[in-house]
């Protein structure tokens, strides 16, 4: 296909596509680290709408933004119609209110919706919303949830994305009630993202056994990350998710100077913090490896996150708060360097720390007081059932026959 020769506004790239070309706006990586509230859009393979959409909307919000004003919610989306309904829902108090990493998902949602292509070449997002019906909704999800890739050896590889796809569909219903509810008149009461009858996709996350984290410490270390082998023994001991224990975990939460004895671990999913002991009433240390690593660590820390690379400016993990996407390559990386499973993730140490609770023989009670869980349903999730549990389990039953005897 010969390049076109037409010009293109500021961050707008051109792609091949079946359709001719498709265009693109691109916000700059400098722009992303600094917040910038625009993200990277599909402008359909319309020259003139991609340049229209480019120049008086896209681009005004970003030089807007780029002077420190106010940017607005609605960058330039067209009243009655879904992207109009995103935008909406992003200038509502139920989305400001959201953390950061939550709102991060819906803006995914979002994208993968509202930038589908038709075959007219037009974005999902620049539809009208009397023509976003059910029948088309449930057809988009088909589309979307399977997708296709070829592999370098010519073969095409599928691969399935339920969980993506249906926390999309549970976004836009959210954001298309909210926007009907604040503009009744304008948008149809009937919401094609709902009861849509979505299935989970039934995936566990894979358990680590202590040996695995053992080995998976080992090598990390000898590979120059200790920074990840101390954060995987934390996910294990403290029951911590990855996002805090790189992007919240701050020097000052270890035995600070009021409570020399204890660390404070904070869930900000839940919401909840935890003070947990360090010794028991005797002055014998619970965590031993652990401290001895954590203590190196403060004796060269005046203060910030506590784990940090290990390499280069010593920054922290998150390219940005919560975003763990760099750090879970690298754990991968080191997972298979040291010949280990390949469904296991960082989250599985955490799992393996909960599951190990639970051969212990730990209440859900003392579970939850670990986990900072509200309520006993989410244990399963990640106490997983094992041999051992039914074991004691039966010895317990017979233990009680014998009782009764």
């Amino acid at each position: 296909m010969k390049r076109s020769a037409l010009p293109l506004p500021r961050y707008t790239l051109r792609k091949p596509s079946k359709h001719g070309w498709s265009y693109y706006f691109n916000v700059p990586s400098w722009a992303r680290a600094a917040g910038c509230p625009l993200h990277n859009e599909p402008l359909g393979s319309d020259y003139a709408a991609a340049v229209q959409r480019a120049e008086t909307a896209l681009l005004p919000t970003f030089d807007a933004w780029c002077r420190g004003g106010d940017v607005g919610p609605t960058v330039g989306a067209v009243p009655g119609t879904l992207d109009w309904v995103f935008s909406e829902y992003r200038s509502d108090r139920r989305f400001t209110e959201l953390d950061a990493r939550t709102r991060q998902t819906h803006e995914g949602g979002f994208r993968l919706v509202g930038g589908f292509l038709l075959s007219d070449g037009r974005r999902l997002g620049q539809v009208r919303l009397a023509s976003v019906t059910s029948d088309v909704i449930d057809t988009l999800y088909d589309r979307l949830l399977v997708i296709k890739k070829t592999d370098a050896a010519g073969n095409v590889i599928e691969r399935e994305r339920r969980t993506t796809v249906n926390h999309a569909m549970k976004t836009c219903r959210r954001a298309w009630n909210v926007a009907a509810r604040r503009h009744p008149a304008r948008v149809p009461s009937i919401n094609p993202f709902a009861r849509m009858g979505l299935k989970s996709s039934g995936r566990e996350t894979s358990t680590a056994t202590f040996a695995e984290l053992q080995a998976f410490r080992a090598k990390a270390v000898e590979m120059g990350f200790p920074s990840l082998a101390t954060a995987a023994l934390i996910a294990w001991e403290w029951l911590q998710r990855a996002r805090d224990i790189f992007a919240t975990f701050d020097v000052s939460h270890y035995r600070p100077k009021e409570r020399p004895n204890a660390v404070r671990v904070l869930h900000e999913k839940t919401g909840e913090e935890n003070w947990i002991p360090l010794f028991d009433d005797g002055g014998v240390p619970l965590y031993p490896e652990l401290m001895s690593e954590l203590d190196a660590i403060r004796r060269e820390r005046i203060g910030g996150i506590m784990l940090c690379r290990d390499r280069g400016d010593r920054s922290p993990w998150p390219a940005r708060t919560g975003d763990v996407s760099y750090l879970s390559r690298t754990v991968k990386n080191i997972l298979r360097a040291a010949g280990l499973r390949d469904a296991l993730t960082f989250t599985s140490f955490r799992h393996g720390g909960f599951t190990e609770a639970a051969d212990a023989d730990l209440s859900d009670a003392q579970m939850r007081a670990q986990g900072r869980h509200k309520s006993a349903k989410v244990l399963p999730r990640y106490a997983k059932r094992t041999m051992k549990q039914v074991a004691e389990g039966a010895r317990k039953r017979r233990a009680t026959r014998e009782e009764l005897k």
